[in-house]
């Protein structure tokens, strides 16, 4: 009887490792295509016999890439409105967030529903709107005003997502800290933060990507080529470039080199941060 109960786990865990390693094969297939196809010939892309590897790897498009397209700028452009869009949300998602989980307060529940439904509405939904208030203000071709954008509709989630960290604290720690002279605001410094950085990771992980993936408000709000994103800047080379693959897929596998080395960089915290903000409170 044990026998048969320890195949059946045996046979169980081949099978999720065999699922686990199927969804990875067909997550990253996409992005080994990019990868081969940047580093083809134009001929051999076109070629009606090709095959999926290239048979003479060519990474002259990824050198091409910098100097037929000011990609160089187009990165510090996306750079700046990704970590200015983050920074603006953890900052005003870390208070916002340790108010409704920690503090009482009136129309506390309506506050957190409205934070919720923010999050039904997709920003190309509002894009008239948007263009309108931004044109009011002369912030159109901006990437402060970008910024601004981008963190507004990354606000929701990462209040969400941080609320539930701080609730995944013991009140303890707080009180223990209070008790030693420390503040609210000192203890939230002092304390909660340090403790929180796993759930304050993961939610700057999200609005980093969402940010630097960002293409309809970027799209309708920049016009001139120096205020350019990566996002526009590659979607740009298909008419200025002709429709030339292997320098598209160039740039895109470049412009996820951000990503990835973000993702690298924090990939520690991202589990235990996506737990801690699971917590029903």
């Amino acid at each position: 009887m044990k026998k048969t109960r320890d195949t059946k786990s045996i046979l169980l865990r081949v099978l999720l490792y065999l699922f686990v390693i199927l969804v990875v094969l067909v997550t990253l297939y996409p992005y080994f295509v990019m990868f081969t196809t940047a580093a083809k010939s134009r001929a051999e892309i076109y070629s009606t016999d090709g095959t999926l590897l290239p048979i003479h790897w060519l990474w002259q498009n990824f050198k091409d890439i910098w100097t037929l397209a000011p990609l160089s700028r187009y990165f510090i452009n996306s750079l700046i409105v990704a970590g200015g869009s983050t920074l603006i949300a953890i900052v005003c998602g870390i208070p916002a967030a340790y108010a409704l989980a920690r503090m009482k307060f009136k129309g506390k529940k309506i506050f957190l529903g409205i934070v919720i439904i923010s999050q039904m509405f997709a920003p190309v939904v509002l894009l008239v709107g948007i263009y309108k208030i931004m044109s009011t203000f002369g912030m159109t071709d901006s990437l402060v005003g970008l910024v601004f954008i981008n963190a507004a509709f990354n606000q929701a989630f990462a209040i969400w997502l941080l609320r539930g960290t701080f609730i995944s604290i013991s009140p303890e720690m707080e009180q223990a800290a209070t008790v030693d002279g420390c503040g609210k605001v000192s203890a939230l410094i002092r304390i909660l933060l340090p403790v929180a950085a796993p759930g304050i990771v993961t939610a700057l992980i999200f609005v980093f990507i969402n940010a630097w993936n960002e293409y309809p408000l970027q799209l309708i709000m920049l016009s001139k080529t120096e205020a350019k994103t990566i996002a526009l800047g590659i979607a740009g080379l298909q008419s200025e470039m002709s429709n030339d693959f292997g320098l598209i897929m160039a740039g895109a596998a470049l412009a996820a080199v951000p990503i990835i080395l973000v993702f690298l960089a924090f990939q520690k915290y991202f589990t235990q941060g996506i737990t801690m903000g699971a917590v029903k409170g």
